[in-house]
C-alpha cells in the first residue's frame, strides 16, 4: 500500500523539479513538514512516558529533586509538542497551498488547451476537476503522506525503547504496530475501496447537474424540464450520501478494531514486562507508551481510508497533468497548413440521419475558406473534425498528408471555436492562455486585430481589468473580441474562427474581418459564419445543408446562381442597408 501511495504522490512531487520562482523547493518543504510531524509524535510519545515515570514515582513520595528534572520534562515537552504541531501544520499547508497553485494551473490549462467540446469536458465537470479533485492532492500530502512518514519513524523508535528495556517487549510491540499500521489500514482500502471508488465520479456527475440547473435554469423551464432535472439531481445527491455513510459506518468498524488492537498490544507488552521482572515504574512507562505508539501507527488507518476515497480524483488528474505536457518542441512546427477532408461522414448515433456527409475540402497553405449554411447545418460538427475533436466515422481529416487527430498538443488546427470559455480573471489572464510567452506588444497587437485594444486602455486597470465569470463584466460584443484576440494570439498553422464577429453591428463586424484577414495573410483561414458579408475576399465558399455540402465556389459566382447563398445574401443586404438607415 506504502509502495501505491508513493507512486501516486510522485507526479505532484516532480512538480517541484525545477522549481519555479513561484513554487521553489517543494519538495524540500514537504520533508521538512514530515520531519516535524515526526518530532511532534516522537514528542508526544516522550511525553506520556515521562508523565508516567513521574506519576508511578511520585507516588512512594520521594525527595522532590528526584522529580523535579521529570517535571520540567514534562512542561517543556508538553508545550514543545504544540509549538510542533503548529509549526507542522504552518510548513505543510504552506507548502501543499504552493503545490495546488501549480496543479490547479496546470489543470487549467490542460481545459483551456482542449481541442473542442466533448461528452467528457462538461463545464460541471470542469468544476470538479478544479475544486474537489485538486484538493485531493491537499488530502495526499498532508493527510496521507506525512502521516505515514511520521508513524513510521515513530513506531521505529517505540519498538527500539521497548527492545532497550526487555527485547521481547519490543517484538510484541513491533506485532502490535504491524497489525495497527499495515494489516488494518489494508483492510481499510479492501473494504471502503469498492465504494471510494464511486465517490469521485459521483460527486463530478452532481457537480455537473449542479450547474445546469443553475446557469440553465431558464432552459429547463422554458421546456419543463425542471422538475425532471431536479429529480435527477437529487437522486445522485441521494446516491452520493448513501455512499459516504456507508464509508463512515465501515471507518466506524475498522476504528473499533483499531482500539482493540491497541488495549491488547499494551496489555501483552505489560504482561511481558512483568514476566521479565521489570521496575513498577518502567511497566508503567511501557505500557503507556505502548498505547501512544499504537495511537501513532492508527494514524495510518485513516491515512489509508482517505487514500481510498481520493484514488479516483488523483487518477483524473494524473491523466490530466499527463495528457497536457506538450513536447519540448512543437510537434507543428514545421506543418505547411495543407489541410484535406476527404469523404469525411460523422454520425453520432446509429439509426439518425448523419451530421456530415461525404464531405471533400481541399485547403492549400495560405488559403482562405468559409463556411456557411443555416442552423444545423453541420458547421459545428465540421469545426469539430478540423480541430481533432470528432473522429470521422468514415472517410480522412488530413493535415500535411497525417491525420489531424494525431498531432500532439498544442492542436495544430484551433482557434476561435464554439461557446470560448472567458475565465473569471484578468484580461490578461484571458490572453496568455492563446500564448504563455507573449508580452505587453504581442496583446496590443492582437486586441487591435479583434477592435478590443481601445476599450483596455479606457480601462483604470487596463490590462489587469477583471472580466467576470464567464465574461460576465463584458458585453456580449467585447467578449467575443476578446475570445478573438486569444485566438489570434494562439497563431496555429490553420486558424478556425467560428462566428468571431457575433454580437457585433454590421459596420464593427466588417471593421473586425478586415482586420482579421490582414493580419493573418499568408496563413491558412477557415471562417465559419451567417454572415456573408466580406466573403468575396476569400478562394472558396462552402454551402452546408443537413450535413452535405451542397454548393460551392466565390462569392460571385454563389451569389449569381440559385441557392441557398444567393436567397441569404438578398436577405442580409435588405437587412443591412434598414439598419444603416435607422444608424444615426
Amino acid at each position: 500500500m506504502t509502495t501505491s501511495i508513493l507512486r501516486q504522490a510522485r507526479p505532484y512531487l516532480r512538480l517541484s523539479h525545477p522549481p519555479s520562482a513561484r513554487n521553489p523547493h517543494l519538495v524540500g518543504r514537504l520533508v521538512g513538514a514530515g520531519l516535524l510531524a515526526a518530532a511532534t509524535e516522537l514528542a508526544g510519545l516522550a511525553l506520556m512516558a515521562t508523565a508516567t515515570w513521574l506519576l508511578v514515582t511520585a507516588a512512594g513520595q520521594p525527595p522532590l529533586v528526584t522529580l523535579s528534572v521529570a517535571i520540567v520534562a514534562v512542561r517543556a515537552l508538553a508545550i514543545g509538542r504544540g509549538a510542533l504541531r503548529y509549526t507542522e501544520r504552518l510548513a505543510g499547508h504552506d507548502a501543499v497551498l504552493r503545490m495546488l497553485t501549480e496543479v490547479r494551473a496546470r489543470v487549467f490549462a490542460a481545459r483551456a488547451a482542449s481541442r473542442a467540446p466533448s461528452p467528457d469536458r462538461h463545464s460541471g465537470d470542469s468544476l470538479s476537476q478544479l475544486v474537489s479533485d485538486v484538493d485531493a492532492v491537499q488530502d495526499l500530502m498532508l493527510r496521507v503522506v506525512v502521516p505515514t512518514a511520521a508513524a513510521m519513524a515513530v513506531g521505529a523508535l517505540a519498538i527500539t525503547g521497548a527492545a532497550l528495556v526487555v527485547p521481547l517487549a519490543g517484538l510484541v510491540l513491533a506485532g502490535g504496530l504491524l497489525l495497527a499500521g499495515a494489516a488494518l489500514p489494508a483492510l481499510a482500502v479492501r473494504v471502503t475501496r469498492h465504494t471510494a471508488d464511486r465517490v469521485a465520479p459521483l460527486r463530478a456527475a452532481l457537480a455537473a447537474e449542479t450547474v445546469d440547473l443553475t446557469h440553465g435554469a431558464a432552459d429547463l423551464a422554458a421546456f419543463g424540464a425542471t422538475r425532471v432535472a431536479v429529480d435527477r439531481a437529487a437522486g445522485r445527491a441521494g446516491a452520493l450520501a448513501a455512499a459516504e455513510r456507508r464509508l463512515a459506518l465501515l471507518g466506524g468498524a475498522v476504528d473499533a478494531a483499531g482500539a482493540a488492537v491497541s488495549g491488547l498490544t499494551a496489555a501483552a507488552v505489560v504482561a511481558v514486562a512483568i514476566a521479565a521482572g521489570v521496575d513498577g515504574a518502567l511497566v508503567g512507562v511501557l505500557g503507556v507508551g505502548t498505547l501512544a505508539a499504537v495511537e501513532s501507527a492508527l494514524a495510518l488507518v485513516a491515512a489509508a481510508r482517505r487514500w481510498a476515497e481520493i484514488r479516483g480524483s488523483l487518477d483524473r488528474l494524473s491523466a490530466s497533468l499527463a495528457v497536457q505536457t506538450p513536447p519540448a518542441e512543437p510537434e507543428h512546427r514545421d506543418v505547411t497548413g495543407h489541410l484535406a477532408l476527404h469523404g469525411v461522414c460523422v454520425r453520432y448515433r446509429e439509426g439518425a440521419p448523419p451530421a456530415l456527409s461525404d464531405v471533400e475540402l481541399e485547403v492549400p497553405p495560405g488559403a482562405r475558406v468559409a463556411v456557411v449554411g443555416p442552423s444545423g447545418a453541420g458547421k459545428s460538427t465540421l469545426v469539430g473534425v478540423l480541430a481533432g475533436a470528432v473522429a470521422p466515422d468514415a472517410g480522412s481529416a488530413l493535415l500535411d498528408g497525417r491525420p489531424i487527430a494525431g498531432y500532439g498538443p498544442p492542436p495544430p488546427v484551433t482557434g476561435l471555436l464554439a461557446e470560448a470559455h472567458v475565465f473569471h480573471a484578468t484580461v490578461r489572464d484571458n490572453l496568455l492562455l492563446g500564448r504563455p510567452d507573449a508580452d505587453e506588444h504581442d496583446l496590443a497587437a492582437a486586441c487591435a486585430v479583434a477592435g478590443l485594444l481601445d476599450w483596455v486602455r479606457e480601462q483604470p486597470d487596463g490590462w489587469d481589468t477583471v472580466v467576470g465569470e464567464d465574461g460576465g463584466q463584458l458585453s456580449g460584443g467585447q467578449r467575443q473580441r476578446l475570445a478573438l484576440a486569444r485566438a489570434l494570439l494562439a497563431a496555429p498553422p490553420v486558424l478556425v474562427l467560428d462566428e468571431p464577429t457575433e454580437g457585433l453591428d454590421p459596420a464593427a463586424a466588417a471593421a473586425v474581418l478586415d482586420s482579421v484577414l490582414a493580419a493573418t495573410a499568408g496563413r491558412s483561414l477557415i471562417l465559419v459564419t451567417h454572415r456573408l458579408h466580406g466573403l468575396a475576399a476569400f478562394d472558396e465558399i462552402l454551402v452546408l445543408d443537413g450535413g452535405r455540402v451542397v454548393q460551392r465556389g466565390r462569392h460571385e459566382e454563389l451569389a449569381a446562381a440559385p441557392g441557398w447563398y444567393r436567397d441569404q445574401w438578398q436577405a442580409q443586404e435588405i437587412a443591412e442597408r434598414g439598419y444603416l438607415s435607422l444608424t444615426p
